[in-house]
Formats: C-alpha cells, sequence, structure tokens
C-alpha cells in the first residue's frame, strides 16, 4: 500500500468510539472473539455473518453508541475491500485462466515426465507451490488431487507420501504469500510494503515446504497407509482440449506478478534517487494491482489463446471465476470491518500497552493470537484477519522488514492444527479416503509443522535483517 494510500485511509478513519477501561476493554474483546467463534462453530453461522455480528458485540459491551460502532465497521470493510478486493479478484481470474486452460496439467505433466520415481515427492512439492502461487487453497485441491491419485497409483507409492507435500505446497502459498486473501488483508491491516512481504515469504516458505512437505511426508507414511480412492478420480481440464499452453509460456505467466512486485522492492532498497525514471517505472509495474492485471491481459493470450479459447470462451471463463470469490470477499471485508472496530474501541492499543510488560516477541506474541482464533474457528482467513487487526499497533516503529515478518508470524499462526471445525480438513479427509484420526494424524499435523517451523525461520530472520 502506498504512503497516500495510508494517509488517505487514515483520514477517512473515524476517531474511537469508546473511552473504555482496559479491563472493559479486554472484556469486549473477549466477548466479540466469543460470539464469532460460537457462532461458526457450534450454529455453523457463515463467517461474513458472525464477523458482523461480533463486531456488534465488541462494540456493545465497550460502551460504544451503536450509530458509531456501525461506522466503524462500514470503514473498516470499505477499506479492506477497497485495497483487496481487485487484488482477490484478479487473482481469482488468473487462476481460472490457468485450470480451464489445461496450463496446470501442462506444468504437472511437464514435471513428472522428468521426474525419477524417488523424487516424486520433491516433484509434488514444486508443483504445488508453482499451482499454489495464483490459486485459492480449495481450487487448487480440485486441480492436483487427480494428479496425486494417479501418480500413486502408476508409480505404487504411497498416497500419503506424494499426497503431504501437495497439500503442503498449497497450504503454504495459502497461509504466507500474497496475493492469497489472507496475506493480502494482513498487509493491508499493518501496513507492510507488499514487495518486502512478498520476498520475505518466499523466503520463509521454501524451507518450510521442504520440511512439512517431502521430509514430513515419509513420516506421515509410516503412520497411515492408505489407498487411492477409484471414484475420486475427476476428469481433468485438459482432457477435453485439443491443445494447451507450453510448460515454458504458463510458467512465465504465473510468476509475473511475483517479478514484478520483487522487482519494485529491489529498486526501493538499490535505487537511491526516488525522482529518476528508473524508480517511478519500478514503483509502477512493481503496484500489486498493476503487475496482477497485466499477469491477467498476458493470459489471456499464453493461456487462453494459446489453448484455442474464442474471445466468448475467455470471456466466459473470467465471468465463472468471479462468482466464487464472493463469499471469499464478504468474509475479508467483514474481517476489516471488526478489525476497525476493535482498533476504534481502543483494543488494539490496550495491547500495545500490555505488551510492554510482557516481555514477549510481537512476532510471538501475534503468533499466539492467530493461533488461538485458527483453533476455534478453523478458518485460517478469519484468524489471519482478526489477529492482523489486534495486532496491528504493535508494528508502530517497526522497520519494513519487521513490519512484513509481522504479517508472516500471524500467516503462520492461522495454519495451526488444522481440526473437526475447518472445512478443509474434511475435504481433504474425503479425498483421500481417510478416516478421522488417520486425518489428524496426517493433515492436522502437517499444519501444525508448517506453523511451527514457519514461525522458527520468521524469528530467525528477525535476528539478521
Amino acid at each position: 500500500m502506498s504512503a497516500l494510500s495510508v494517509e488517505l485511509l487514515a483520514a477517512a478513519t473515524p476517531p474511537p468510539i469508546a473511552d473504555a477501561g482496559n479491563t472493559r476493554l479486554a472484556l469486549a474483546a473477549l466477548a466479540g472473539v466469543a460470539v464469532i467463534v460460537l457462532l461458526i462453530t457450534r450454529w455453523k453461522v457463515h463467517a461474513f455473518l458472525a464477523l458482523t455480528i461480533g463486531s456488534g458485540v465488541l462494540g456493545t459491551v465497550a460502551g460504544a453508541p451503536l450509530a458509531k460502532t456501525v461506522a466503524s465497521y462500514s470503514t473498516g470493510l470499505g477499506s479492506t475491500v477497497a485495497s483487496v478486493g481487485t487484488l482477490i479478484a484478479l487473482g481469482a481470474i488468473l487462476g481460472k485462466l490457468l485450470a480451464d486452460s489445461g496450463g496446470a496439467d501442462q506444468i504437472v505433466d511437464t514435471i513428472l515426465a522428468r521426474t525419477s520415481e524417488k523424487r516424486l515427492p520433491w516433484a509434488m512439492a514444486l508443483i504445488a507451490g508453482l499451482v499454489g502461487l495464483p490459486l485459492f487453497f480449495e481450487i487448487g485441491i480440485v486441480i492436483l488431487i487427480p494428479v496425486v491419485l494417479l501418480v500413486a497409483r502408476r508409480s505404487g507409492q504411497s498416497l500419503i507420501r506424494l499426497g503431504i507435500p501437495a497439500l503442503a505446497g498449497l497450504s503454504v502459498m495459502h497461509g504466507l504469500v500474497p496475493p492469497h486473501p489472507g496475506p493480502l488483508a494482513a498487509i493491508g491491516a499493518i501496513h507492510a510494503d507488499m514487495g518486502i512481504t512478498l520476498a520475505l515469504g518466499v523466503l520463509v516458505a521454501l524451507p518450510t515446504l521442504a520440511i512439512a512437505g517431502p521430509l514430513f511426508g515419509r513420516v506421515a507414511a509410516g503412520w497411515v497407509d492408505v489407498s487411492p480412492p477409484e471414484r475420486l478420480t475427476p476428469a481433468r481440464a485438459s482432457d477435453d482440449l485439443e491443445r494447451r499452453p507450453s510448460f515454458a509460456a504458463t510458467v512465465c505467466t504465473m510468476l509475473l506478478p511475483v517479478v514484478l512486485m520483487l522487482a519494485k522492492a529491489l529498486a526501493d532498497v538499490i535505487i537511491d534517487d526516488q525522482g529518476s525514471l528508473a524508480y517511478r517505472i519500478f514503483d509502477v509495474i512493481g503496484t500489486p494491482l498493476i503487475a496482477l492485471l497485466a499477469a491477467v491481459m498476458v493470459a489471456m493470450f499464453t493461456l487462453g489463446r494459446a489453448a484455442g479459447f474464442t474471445k466468448d470462451r475467455i470471456s466466459s471463463t473470467v465471468d465463472s471465476s468471479l462468482g466464487p470469490i464472493a463469499g471469499i470477499l464478504l468474509i475479508v471485508g467483514a474481517g476489516g470491518g471488526f478489525k476497525q472496530t476493535l482498533i476504534d474501541c481502543g483494543v488494539g492499543q490496550m495491547i500495545l500497552d500490555w505488551s510492554k510488560d510482557w516481555h514477549i516477541s510481537a512476532l510471538l506474541l501475534a503468533w499466539l493470537i492467530a493461533v488461538l482464533i485458527r483453533v476455534a474457528t478453523g478458518s485460517a482467513t478469519v484468524a489471519i484477519i482478526s489477529a492482523a487487526g489486534l495486532v496491528a499497533p504493535l508494528a508502530e516503529g517497526m522497520s519494513s522488514t519487521h513490519t512484513a515478518l509481522l504479517v508472516l508470524s500471524v500467516g503462520a499462526g492461522s495454519l495451526f492444527f488444522s481440526h473437526v471445525n475447518d472445512a478443509g480438513f474434511w475435504l481433504v479427509k474425503e479425498y483421500f479416503g481417510m478416516d478421522v484420526p488417520q486425518t489428524l494424524k496426517t493433515w492436522s499435523v502437517m499444519e501444525t509443522v508448517i506453523s511451527v517451523v514457519a514461525l522458527g525461520f520468521v524469528m530467525l530472520l528477525s535476528l539478521v535483517i
């Protein structure tokens, strides 16, 4: 987010809506989070409604007038959707073009054709990491699971040995690397630099994926042995296509927004003269909106046209990509509203004041808060948005690199121990044909490994940068 955007958002933010004591504010925060947790877990209320109601409860317990609570919630929702909504939409379009054109299948087939059976788990991790960059977690699972099942059946290797690396690749990208909705929302709430967060996110994600994917997969395969379910091997997108994009064109298109945003972050460090033409060019092309928009426009040709899509087919693909993200946008927006209500009530400042006496690292505190919300609600997105709102004041006075690490700490915490209140838990269970104890031993432990290992690398980076 640019400095101008931050100033505009600050100017639009209403004054504090309550002047309550710390005890009352703590009770208000606990009440708001408790209501959200109960609504989502016990009564199965949609997260958008739960966050909206929880914001109202928070403001009421804090002693704020209802009108000001509504104003804070609306301001937070509007600013979050304004800063993140377009990026989520562009990411969804790019992911849909990748899937429907057969580009994802091309990446899978090319890498598997050049990989020995011994290295298949590492190949699955690589595939999931690449495919997971532009795709939401659920879409990535739908694309990759048929591949995992077919490769496991063809090679005779353990389904868990191959499946865990694929799941780890998707999950790591989902929680740590923008432009996924959770990291994007956290970047907006904490006012971190997108390019720096992306660079450090990839730096943390790679070793985390290696440990939680192929290495842990070997251990998990010794705990659980399941056969690939015959009934859950759907047809691939490219099965109905006469041709599909080349491997090189697909990979370059997927990595284009990443390269542009990283180039901007590098230019900020290398180029001293911010008025120079080179700096201004990188500043524009590396803006997340421009980088993703450029990738989408390029993808229409390198993916859509290369697959033989007509203009109408490309338009239809773009149109069909937007419907499924409505729920995600509403949840992210409502999370922003809850975050703003927390801030305007004074909860964020209260945590900042209290943490000064706790003698605990801000990065560890952010991770712990995200862990508690994740385990309680089962939603990584709700956890990362809510936790980012709570710990945003801790970023005051931090360097740009440590602010980015704060985002990554929240992202790591949001992945901790997926269990029965998480839709992803049941998705993995059914696709892999496992029972609940087997899913806990594999998927749930894998998520915990990702969370703890990622935090470890974040803490290490905080010591050297």
